[in-house]
């Protein structure tokens, strides 16, 4: 490693699901491959058992605190840690570096651009404070992100952007070693 890419990867995970979601596991088993040390984590309420995600403001929270913990435990600064996660997870990892987390990259697995059947209501304000590598991995068939969706809106983004597209819905079912095949090479890459 040269010291300037990513040392550790910070994964979140989508809003129904907890730290072992398999594409989670699948991308920590990667990552770990190619010598990035990766944390999975919980929000708050999922720990907790609670059926619905927590508010964007304790999901922020939450990353900027596991960010914070896997940096000082590598002993870099959070520059040097790579974030992101499926769905609602990446793109809290995403609003906390709008608000102004340093990272290396974001790694944004079926990142959700707008509700399913609401194209008119985008998640996207926060894209033009992206000053970082961005890699989104994306279904095909995803309801929440079309490809050209994404193409569009991602043009936004003065970090620059990798965007991958596999055969698939939102879910990515199956998809989880393709997706983590994807992942690791591209945070390699940026070492």
């Amino acid at each position: 490693m040269t010291g300037s890419g990513p040392a550790g990867l910070l994964l979140t995970p989508g809003a129904s699901a907890g730290r072992d979601q398999p594409a989670l596991v699948a991308i920590d088993h990667a990552a770990s491959q190619v010598g990035i040390a990766v944390e999975r984590i919980e929000f708050p309420g999922r720990a907790a058992g609670k059926r619905r995600p927590d508010p964007p403001d304790v999901c922020i929270r939450t990353v900027r605190t596991a960010t914070s913990a896997l940096a000082g435990r590598l002993q870099v600064p959070t520059s040097r840690v790579a974030i992101g996660g499926r769905s609602m997870g990446g793109r809290m990892c995403s609003m906390a570096v709008a608000e102004g987390l340093q990272v290396a990259a974001l790694v944004l697995v079926s990142y959700p651009l707008h509700p399913p059947g609401r194209p008119e209501r985008l998640r996207t304000a926060h894209f033009p404070d992206l000053d970082v590598p961005c890699l989104f991995v994306s279904g095909r068939r995803d309801a929440f992100a079309t490809p050209a969706e994404l193409e569009a809106e991602t043009k936004a983004i003065p970090g620059v952007v990798t965007l991958v597209f596999v055969d698939g819905d939102h879910s990515l079912r199956k998809r989880d070693a393709e997706v983590a095949d994807i992942v690791a090479p591209w945070l390699a890459g940026l070492m």
